[in-house]
């Protein structure tokens, strides 16, 4: 019987050293605001240490909220500007409501998202038809092409949002 206690206790010796070998993992905050997992301290990293749980719950956010949507048409218009000052086509797809799409019509708009976004912007204008179900992009023409230079978007409500979509 000794000899099985001993046995045993050697067990869980030997189960136990792996665990207390392991290095902690530390949770931080950059400078940047981006978290940081690491098995240093913080301070190593000139990092804050997170928050822990109850105190993140009275913590300020140390990011903004993401916007996901315009909520009227003015945000919506904004969004377009920001798209194209910033010459981001995924900012602009983000604005499109692509339900009922195949996957290579959506990859075939983006790429015309793309082309659209070398071209500077003139203007965004809402036609006034009463019921602002459509947004106009002016851009400027590619040389020789005898494109308008506009870009037509109907305008669709969803959720509480407003959403872009090719015409």
């Amino acid at each position: 019987m000794p000899l099985l206690r001993l046995a045993l206790l050697l067990l869980l010796v030997i189960a136990a050293l792996p665990a207390r070998a392991q290095s902690p993992i530390y949770h931080c905050i950059a400078a940047d605001g981006h978290p940081v997992f690491t098995d240093q301290p913080c301070a190593n990293l000139q990092a804050t240490p997170a928050p822990t749980s109850s105190a993140a719950a009275e913590a300020p956010s140390l990011r903004p909220p993401a916007v996901t949507c315009a909520a009227d048409v003015d945000q919506l218009r904004g969004a377009v500007i920001d798209a194209f000052a910033n010459a981001d086509a995924n900012r602009l797809a983000g604005l499109i409501l692509w339900g009922g799409y195949g996957e290579h019509a959506v990859v075939a708009d983006i790429r015309a998202l793309a082309a659209l976004m070398r071209r500077p912007l003139v203007g965004i204008d809402l036609p006034s038809d009463g019921n602002g179900s459509e947004l106009v992009v002016s851009t400027v023409p590619e040389d020789g092409s005898e494109e308008s230079g506009q870009t037509r978007f109907a305008i669709e409500p969803r959720a509480g949002c407003l959403w872009l979509r090719p015409e």
